[in-house]
């Protein structure tokens, strides 16, 4: 197995930025991370891209994740254990668990990108964040030419957050997952206590949603809300929820009363991000081919012909113009490459 050279990366990013890899190798099955050839020290790991920002040309190796498969593991008295391949599509995994009957991930609908990347952003929507179902996971280390197993206790999961960007573990190349095993119970509650979700189920009738009326229910949501990046190339949410502390969340609520915040269990407030960006004059605005997207301003999009330059620059002015209004720093969710 020899990597391609050079390839084009911009169909394997959402935001369809240029950008060619010096290297390029489609990774399909566990067993081939252990290549010579994969063993140089410049390596990215790729999912579906929905998560990259690609600032021009990489000098290095892109292992492009594409391993398939998903399967019944075991299960017990409470619950089923499922594991999925690490390039298995997200949705279409979130969807395949229901056909079979083990719900528990369908608050997750819609969110684009790969398995393999979902414990990495801890990715979360509508009252639901993927570490709350994870269970462990396998994955391969460069430096030590090994396999490794990884389970929930050690994964360190917080709000967008996990010990896989904590230690940089994904990010600087030094290790790759290969297959994520998710514990969904056997005892099925519904998630409906976020507000948008519930009025979504109250305005179709829906009293005791079961769990394809959820998943229905937050595919029309996003659909309605998010850009399709087919259509309009973007990564979706751009920036965190920013986490202040009590004592500015109520001053930024004695100024601004309208101003949606979310108590945090460690005393802190999350705020919304797209508010604030969205009375900082961003929906809808845009530099050039770059902006926030009109239907929801914490979307950034590329209107066509953008660069990785052209993100940068939006993303520092609504930066300067949100922390200029509220004194609140955004951070961007997507990787940089």
């Amino acid at each position: 197995m020899h990597p391609q050279n050079p390839v084009d990366l911009s169909p394997f990013n959402t935001l369809a930025l240029p950008g060619k890899a010096a290297a390029y190798q489609k990774i399909t099955s566990p067993e081939q991370l252990a290549a010579p050839d994969l063993a140089k020290k410049n390596r990215f790991i790729l999912g579906g891209g929905s998560n990259l920002v690609l600032t021009g040309d990489f000098d290095g190796l892109v292992l492009h994740m594409a391993i398939p498969g998903k399967r019944l593991v075991k299960e017990d008295a409470e619950a089923v254990y499922i594991e999925s391949g690490a390039g298995e599509n997200w949705h279409d995994f979130v969807q395949w668990t229901l056909q079979q009957g083990w719900p528990g991930l369908e608050n997750l609908s819609l969110i684009p990108g790969t398995v393999g990347a979902a414990p990495i952003q801890n990715i979360g929507a509508y009252g639901l964040e993927v570490g709350e179902c994870f269970h462990s996971l396998t994955a391969w280390d460069f430096e030590k030419q090994a396999f490794f197993p990884v389970d929930r206790s050690d994964c360190r999961f917080a709000y967008r957050d996990s010990i896989f960007k904590q230690e940089g573990w994904h990010l600087n190349g030094r290790m790759a997952i290969t297959s994520v095993i998710f514990r969904l119970p056997k005892i099925w509650t519904p998630n409906s206590r976020y507000a948008e979700l519930s009025n979504e189920l109250a305005a179709r009738d829906i009293a005791a949603p079961t769990p394809q009326d959820i998943a229905s229910a937050i595919i029309a949501i996003r659909q309605r809300k998010l850009p399709d990046p087919a259509i309009i190339p973007n990564t979706g949410s751009f920036f965190h929820n920013p986490l202040v502390d009590q004592a500015q969340a109520d001053a930024l609520l004695a100024k601004f009363p309208a101003l949606p915040r979310y108590p945090q269990p460690d005393g802190r407030v999350k705020l919304a991000a797209g508010w604030l960006i969205e009375q900082a004059g961003w929906k809808g605005k845009y530099l050039g081919p770059v902006g926030m997207y009109e239907k929801q301003a914490l979307v950034l999009v590329n209107r066509g012909g953008a660069t990785g330059a052209d993100v940068q620059r939006t993303m520092a002015a609504v930066q300067a113009d949100v922390k200029a209004k509220f004194a609140v720093d955004l951070t961007p969710e997507p990787i940089f490459l």
